[in-house]
């Protein structure tokens, strides 16, 4: 056995032992994972609309989707119990027909806080409710560790607290990228001030991925000033984000926000109609632009909470608790509303008020991870400590 050989067999043996699938730097087959956050606690009751249940029109008789029908305001038919908010026709529905999203209802954490600061840190950091949590380590930053040579990066103002961990993961806002903060001069001084101290590497390791993305985007930015891209919102930040996950990042977040309807939600149309055709776009759009890389991408949207299943005095929705995650890939077994259910009318109401959790996010996450990146039970307990993964058989 020569020396290349025994490297091979070495490296095999590891991956092997290890329950990871490893590709090259910068090989175009590795798997890339996209979480897409929604602040605000969406509600998800019009956008997986419960088409069987009369409860439904009931307790919603101003801004509920009306059941499939020839009106182009009805909901589109997903299943005998499941409507998808009809904005969505163009953008997503054609992915549900292509076997490549899958809905998964009553999902979400034990969280009953209510409150949208407090259980979006406890979704970020995945840890268990009870006893000492370490608000230093959310479990996107932990896979981050664990996926050792897997580039990661926050579409995001701020490092979120999803990414907090011992890895350093880069954050950059593409929705501002065609007006940096801090132009090339500035840079040059906040470098020179930390110069010959702990921080420089840091800073200027920082820096240098600002200015990498910034010229990769430079040619999109050019051809969106000429009308090329007309699109607003999410959808111009999805093509943006395609790009740098489709060429170097694999592991990706970014955060939507925009989803407290308290007052005004509308139904069909409206202010949430706008915000679910915003996204669907922006989703839709990612999944073009990643091109063959597509299928390779597995994609999911999630909140912190739903909303109350019935609508408030205001036409609009309160904080709730169980919602609707959406799992999107070019390679997924989608095409179905999947995860545990249940009847949907007055007395299986979560406290007389909300969708229940049937569907632990974590449990979730972990049998999408396990399928994803072929982790064993060692490395996932060092995502998601202490939690059996559930397995929908979604990849």
């Amino acid at each position: 056995m020569n020396r290349r050989d025994a490297i091979k067999a070495l490296t095999a043996l590891s991956a092997a032992s290890l329950g990871v699938n490893l590709y090259a730097a910068g090989s175009m087959q590795r798997p890339r994972f996209l979480l897409v956050f929604l602040r605000g606690g969406y509600d998800c009751a019009n956008l997986l609309v419960p088409i069987s249940s009369s409860f439904y029109y009931e307790a919603r008789p101003n801004i509920a989707i009306a059941k499939p029908s020839q009106e182009a305001t009805s909901a589109l038919p997903l299943d005998a119990n499941w409507g998808l908010h009809p904005v969505l026709r163009e953008s997503i529905y054609p992915l549900w027909g292509a076997g490549q999203i899958a809905f998964i209802p009553f999902a979400g954490t034990d969280d009953l806080t209510r409150s949208h600061f407090e259980t979006q840190d406890s979704i970020e950091l995945g840890q268990a409710l009870s006893g000492v949590r370490n608000f230093q380590s959310g479990f996107l930053g932990r896979l981050a560790s664990v996926l050792n040579g897997t580039e990661a990066i926050a579409f995001t103002d701020q490092l979120p607290v999803v990414f907090r961990g011992q890895k350093q993961v880069p954050n950059m806002a593409l929705r501002s990228i065609g007006k940096p903060s801090i132009d090339a001069r500035q840079s040059a001084i906040i470098a020179a001030m930390y110069r010959n101290t702990p921080l420089a590497v840091p800073v200027a390791e920082g820096f240098a991925v600002r200015d990498d993305v910034t010229r990769e985007m430079a040619a999109e930015m050019e051809a969106a000033s000429r009308n090329a891209i007309t699109a607003k919102g999410f959808e111009l930040e999805a093509r943006r984000i395609a790009k740098v996950m489709r060429d170097k990042y694999a592991l990706g977040f970014v955060d939507v926000g925009g989803w407290d309807t308290h007052v005004g939600e509308g139904g069909a149309t409206g202010y949430l109609a706008g915000r679910l055709d915003e996204l669907g776009r922006g989703l839709a759009a990612f999944a073009d632009e990643l091109g063959p890389q597509w299928d390779n991408t597995t994609v999911v949207v999630l909140s912190e909470f739903g909303r109350t299943f019935s609508e408030n005095g205001n036409r609009g929705t309160d904080h709730g608790h169980g919602s609707a995650y959406w799992v999107l890939g070019g390679s997924l077994r989608g095409g179905r509303v999947t995860g545990e259910q249940m009847k949907v009318e007055a007395t299986s109401l979560f406290q007389n008020r909300d969708f229940s959790v049937l569907n632990e996010y974590r449990r979730l996450l972990g049998g999408l991870f396990a399928r994803l990146y072929g982790l064993n039970t060692e490395q996932l307990a060092q995502v998601f400590s202490g939690v059996q993964p559930l397995d929908l058989a979604l990849l």
